[in-house]
Parts: C-alpha cells; structure tokens; sequence
C-alpha cells in the first residue's frame, strides 16, 4: 500500500476509534474527566496508562527506538518496585512514523481514545511542534526527551532533554575558548536547525565568530556531495552540525570519502550520540566533536547502574545516549511528580513539579517551576574509535534553562 493510502488509512481508522470512544456503553463506567484532563480510564483498576510515541520507523528510528527503550526500562523498573500510587504503569506504544501528522494523530489517539494520564515522546522539534496544540486543546501533558532550540514554554510540556543555553551556546563558547572562530553551518531542512542557526548567527555577530555559510537538506536526504565541495572550498574552522536522522550517516561517510578528518574539518554536532555513532561507524567520527548532558562515560554510580541494567535488558552490545538517558530520567520525574501531588491530574501534577530532583546518570536534574525545563550540567565530548565520547570540558554544576535566553542580550528580539 502506498504512503498516502496508508494515511489515510489512519486517519479513517483513528475517526473511527473516536467515535466509538464517544459513544461508550449505557453502563455508566466509562472515563472521567475533570479539571486536569481525561484521567479516569487511566487509573482504572490497578494501572496507570501512559504514553510512549517515537519513531519506531522512517528516518528518525535510527535515533528512537533507544529512547522508547529506556523509558519502557524505567516502567519496568518502576513497576518492579512497587508502581506508583499503589498501581503498576501501563505503556500504551504508538510509531509517529517520523511523519510530524502522524504525530499529532497518535498524540490525539493516545489521549482521547486510550485516556492515557500523560505521554513520553518525540525527538524532533517538528514532531514536537505538531503535538504541542494536541496537548494544548486536550489538557494532556507530553514529557519531551531531547535537546531543543528553546523559544518555547508549553503549560503542558515538561522538556528534560537541553534547551539552548544548555547545549548551543556551550558549545559555541568552546570553539571560541578553542579559537575556532570561522563557523560553517550544515543542517536538516526543518525548525530545529534553522532556529538554532538563527541563534548562532546572534551569538557569532556579537562574539566575534565568522559564519561562511549555512546549508540545509531535506531530513533523510543523502546527497551531500556539493555541500562538502563547499566545505572544502570555504576552510571553516569548524562545522557546526544540526543533521538529523540517517543523514548524519551519509554526510559523514562523504567527508570521509574526500579524505576529510576531524583534523581537517572539524564538526560539532547536537545530534549525534552513542547510538548514531555506533549506526554511522566511529571510523567515520573520530575526534569530531558533540554537545550534549551525559554519555555512557558520565562517571557517577547513577549511571553504572543504569548503562549495566540497560545492557542486561536489551544487549551487551546496546549503548546508552544522551536522548535515552533523559526519556529515562523523565519517567522517574513524573513518578515523582505525582506521588507528590497525589494524583495523576495534569494540574496536580505540574503544581506538584515544581523544584522536584533526581539522582539521574547525568547527575542532579531539578525541574524548573517557572518554565516545566530541567536544571543540566552542560558537557562537550570527543567521539573515540572505540564509538564511545570522552568528556573534555562540563560546566561545573547545573545550568539554570533559560529557553527565551533572557540573559544574553545579544539575543533580545530572537523569540
């Protein structure tokens, strides 16, 4: 069946779900709804529904199907500990397909049909600015896992992976600390990307950096044979990197193909971690650069016991990644979350939220009440031969989020 049929085929089927959600039975015991949103069919019985949607297929699978494992880990780890408010949480799976629609469709499906008391999903900001309106006119809550280019604060999205000054702007801060001042910008052709070169080109105006030039391609696309001519051409400093999905493997193979190294074109990337590291070929990356909050190498007893469960569980050859680490990590925030409001109502819980801390394997989170981001120590790694990242520099301490980055003035008028 072709992509389209198949569309529509969802769409229909997904209509259908709903109307039949709606008209229940005449017994009386379906869902109830109060002010926080639908959470009666939730905690019916002796389980609590949530949400899992990523990526299961297309091009972005190659980086989510990691992080639907580590919160399906946190589940079961928290089930096996007793659950949460005395029930057992129960997953309710769906594929966003890396088609931002059907995003939105699931994201729907999920809390109208399913009555899921919250979800855990995403990766892109394309998937996740389809959903964000779902959330919104729902009164759901989405639990959103990876970095982002901030100049965003939904009521009803906690986000635990990076906002901008957490990842981008350390970033650029070492380059600059490193003297690399003359930038090229590579990216997909969606909002993070452009979004965020619309930040650097802020930050390089007022910080004395140079950019030489700024290209996108289409996410999933694999030819990238005039771009690196440009690169070659232009002798940045650095490339700051912002590709998604499997168009890292083909961008990455096709430096190699001309013989360019880290040594003769240095990247920094935003979205490459241990697993894309491992689908691309450390060959392909060595001694490239990334930004993110943790890797597998984050040295605390945290996260030796998280990398070793996640192995038992899922393979001795599995890696673990900064996007997993915090699917994983906002499972146990929302476990916090509602414990302490008592409930799994949406407003209780984001009440409840606030200042609420973990023990993550990236080290303390605490959850900001004014904007639902997450307190992260920034770190840039270097990608080794062996696949894994060494840090070479971290902020010290948690980085408050400032997503509207109301503390660089260089910044006034971006949002």
């Amino acid at each position: 069946m072709q992509r389209r049929q198949w569309r529509w085929f969802a769409i229909v089927l997904t209509a259908v779900a709903l109307v039949t959600a709606a008209c229940g039975d005449d017994s009386g015991g379906g869902a109830t709804t109060n002010e926080g949103g639908s959470t009666g069919a939730a905690t019916s019985g002796d389980t609590i529904k949530v949400g899992i949607l990523h990526s299961l297929s297309g091009t972005m699978s190659i980086s989510e199907v990691t992080v639907k494992n580590s919160e399906l880990m946190a589940i079961d780890e928290i089930n096996a500990a007793g659950g949460v408010l005395g029930k057992k949480i129960e997953p309710v799976i769906e594929d966003g397909a890396s088609d931002w629609p059907t995003f939105a469709e699931k994201a729907k499906k999920l809390i109208q049909v399913d009555k899921v008391a919250t979800v855990f999903g995403g990766w892109t900001s394309a998937s996740r600015k389809a959903m964000l309106p779902v959330f919104e006119e729902n009164k759901g809550l989405l639990w959103y896992p990876v970095q982002y280019e901030g100049l965003e604060a939904s009521p009803n999205i906690f986000y635990t992976g990076a906002t901008t000054n957490q990842q981008i702007i350390p970033a650029l801060d070492y380059l600059k600390a490193q003297g690399k001042t003359k930038i090229y910008l590579v990216g997909s052709d969606y909002v993070f990307p452009r979004t965020a070169n619309k930040e650097i080109k802020a930050y390089a105006a007022a910080n004395g950096m140079t950019i030489l030039g700024e290209e996108y391609k289409p996410l999933g696309d694999t030819e990238f044979e005039t771009i690196v001519n440009k690169l070659v051409a232009a002798k940045p400093d650095a490339v700051f990197n912002t590709l998604n999905g499997d168009s890292n493997v083909a961008f990455f193979k096709q430096l190699d193909g001309k013989n360019l190294k880290a040594k003769d074109m240095l990247t920094v990337s935003v979205s490459i971690a241990e697993e894309e590291v491992k689908s691309i070929g450390p060959k392909y990356l060595t001694d490239h650069l990334v930004a993110w909050n943790y890797y597998q190498t984050t040295d605390n007893p945290a996260n030796k016991k998280f990398v070793d469960a996640f192995k038992a569980k899922y393979g001795s050859d599995k890696v673990t990644s900064d996007p997993m680490e915090a699917g994983y990590t906002a499972v146990y925030l929302w476990k916090a979350s509602v414990e302490k409001a008592g409930s799994v109502d949406v407003e209780k819980v984001k009440a409840a939220s606030k200042g609420i801390a973990f023990e993550a394997p990236e080290g303390k989170v605490t959850i900001d009440g004014e904007n639902q981001h997450v307190y992260k120590t920034a770190r840039i790694g270097l990608i080794g031969s062996d696949g894994q990242i060494k840090e070479v520099w971290n902020s010290g301490s948690p980085v408050k989020p400032d997503p509207y980055l109301k503390g660089y003035p260089w910044a006034a008028g971006l949002s």
